[in-house]
């Protein structure tokens, strides 16, 4: 091989496997039924090597993303995987991460290799998967309550779709319809994937795809070790809190300490200190853990980065057995993979502004307010289930505000268009705008949260798993924290709002109007 010509060959190689992933997305998106993966984009997809080894993602969700990996290392355990073959799960303690999101992973096979030369994997956050509490994200006390739990298993063998698996997840579902549409489109981005690939394989070697791979996981973990040899030495602890679980007024303790070594260009993320895991559903099993630190990782490097299963081997995590970050079952864990995720990187956040902290932006608003409406649609006589994720502020940074009504960090979905929600659901839309003034105060200031006000048609059960409405967003080098979310409703034939708890669920009339208000992000330097 021409070494002058390497990088320029890497480069190509890198973007090659980085729209595969891509496209995937894209195919995923435009074949989907629920508006909450075609509006939302509350998908993800990626490519691995002939080991499972993560080496392309698609710029979707990071919360997926990081865990994904764990997903496929699961179902090529615990599975052959054949030609044609397709694996589907969703349990979070067997690399999954809450029970809606349900991931594929499929084998590609070039003609002539008899073991699998590349892997793909399509995840996405299917609005309900049964259990309890319509939308399958309610304020659960175990994970048995949550929904229907998949375990490693074919989907597809050789190309054909086994009826008999499909039919045991449509009876455990509120809306059989629009799960079998969206599970039928991950499938379809699975083997798109696999076309692109075996494209690729016509014009290289398997040896060279190989050597390749390797490459591209070496550049990934060059590029971490370079950057932490620019940061300071030393340990770096910060805590933060979740406001409670849902079942107790208790805070939760996110604790965590950054160990740099700059000399041998590795940091060690002990999260030891955090508390243990709770009985309310915002346990985070390992995998989301792991995500949050691969996120603040790629937060480092340079723009159009590889991330790559060579991103993490710099670092060592820390944690628990049997914590709020490294769940054992049966904790419930709905919210640990929205919540509990922010809230780690928050903290994560907060320990590197002490070593870095001129690059580090104040608190981004650390929630994603998650909102979920469920019943009987009387237009159809069937039952529906609204799920959204509702965005807030960012937080400022050294040298500039913070954006405001966006979702950050671990989210990196869309609000649902009004029009989309009003088509599709019993819903009338009141308000959406955005929470003036809602951002911290300073030198710059934190973005605004987002107002969403609703009107139920039908009777419904609404469902919250929201926080930082009793810890606020905080702010950085003198910064104002961002404000406090809420959430209210009006009751048909009442003038005031009831304030409703953050992590609930209740049946409210026909008629009732919700209020949303998520928090703002927290500011940046003293007001001048």
């Amino acid at each position: 091989m021409n070494n002058a010509l390497e990088p320029v060959e890497l480069a190509v190689f890198q973007n090659a496997m980085t729209s595969i992933a891509e496209e995937m997305g894209a195919a995923l998106r435009r074949s989907s039924i629920s508006p909450n993966i075609k509006e939302r984009r509350d998908y993800s997809c990626a490519v691995f090597d002939d080991e499972g080894r993560v080496i392309a993602m698609g710029d979707h969700m990071p919360v997926h993303l990081g865990s994904m990996p764990m997903s496929v290392a699961s179902a090529i355990s615990a599975l052959t995987l054949n030609r044609g073959d397709i694996a589907i799960l969703n349990d979070p303690y067997a690399g999954g991460t809450h029970l809606p999101d349900i991931t594929m992973v499929m084998p590609v096979f070039s003609l002539t290799e008899a073991k699998p030369s590349f892997y793909v994997a399509a995840r996405a956050h299917h609005s309900d998967v049964g259990g309890m509490f319509p939308g399958s994200m309610g304020p659960a006390r175990e994970i048995f309550q949550e929904g229907i739990r998949i375990p490693p298993t074919h989907i597809v063998r050789s190309g054909v779709v086994q009826a008999e698996v499909l039919r045991i997840v449509l009876l455990n579902v509120r809306t059989p319809a629009e799960r079998e549409g969206d599970l039928a489109a991950q499938m379809g981005a699975c083997r798109i994937g696999e076309q692109r690939l075996l494209q690729l394989s016509e014009q290289s070697t398997q040896e060279h795809l190989r050597y390749m791979c390797n490459q591209l996981l070496n550049y990934s973990e060059r590029l971490v070790r370079t950057e932490l040899r620019s940061l300071s030495a030393g340990e770096f602890s910060a805590e933060d809190f979740l406001d409670n679980d849902g079942v107790s007024s208790d805070r939760i303790r996110i604790a965590v300490t950054l160990r740099i070594d700059p000399v041998a260009e590795t940091m060690e993320i002990d999260l030891a200190g955090t508390s243990s895991q709770v009985q309310g559903s915002v346990n985070a099993v390992r995998a989301i853990t792991l995500s949050a630190c691969l996120y603040v990782l790629r937060c480092l490097l340079p723009s159009g980065s590889p991330t790559t299963e060579g991103t993490l081997r710099p670092v060592t995590l820390i944690t628990t057995r049997g914590s709020v970050v490294d769940a054992e079952p049966p904790a419930a864990v709905a919210g640990g993979n929205v919540e509990t995720s922010q809230r780690i990187v928050d903290t994560l956040l907060r320990a590197l502004a002490q070593a870095i902290p001129t690059r580090i932006p104040a608190a981004s608003a650390g929630t994603m307010s998650n909102l979920t409406i469920g019943g009987t649609d009387l237009r159809t006589q069937l039952p529906f289930t609204y799920y959204e994720t509702i965005a807030g502020g960012m937080g400022a940074a050294p040298l500039h505000n913070g954006a405001s009504g966006v979702h950050t960090h671990m989210t990196n979905s869309l609000n649902t268009p009004i029009e989309a929600l009003e088509f599709a659901f019993p819903l009338r839309a009141h308000n959406y705008s955005y929470r003036r003034d809602s951002g911290g105060s300073g030198s710059f200031r934190g973005g605004d949260g987002l107002v969403r006000e609703f009107e139920l048609l039908n009777d419904s059960q609404v469902t919250l798993l929201c926080d930082r409405q009793e810890s606020a967003p905080y702010g950085l080098a003198g910064g104002g924290t961002g404000s406090l979310g809420r959430t209210t409703a009006r009751l048909p034939g009442e003038s005031s709002q009831r304030s409703l708890p953050a992590k609930s669920s209740q049946y409210l009339t026909a008629g009732t109007v919700l209020r949303i208000e998520t928090p703002g992000g927290g500011g940046w330097g003293q007001e001048i």
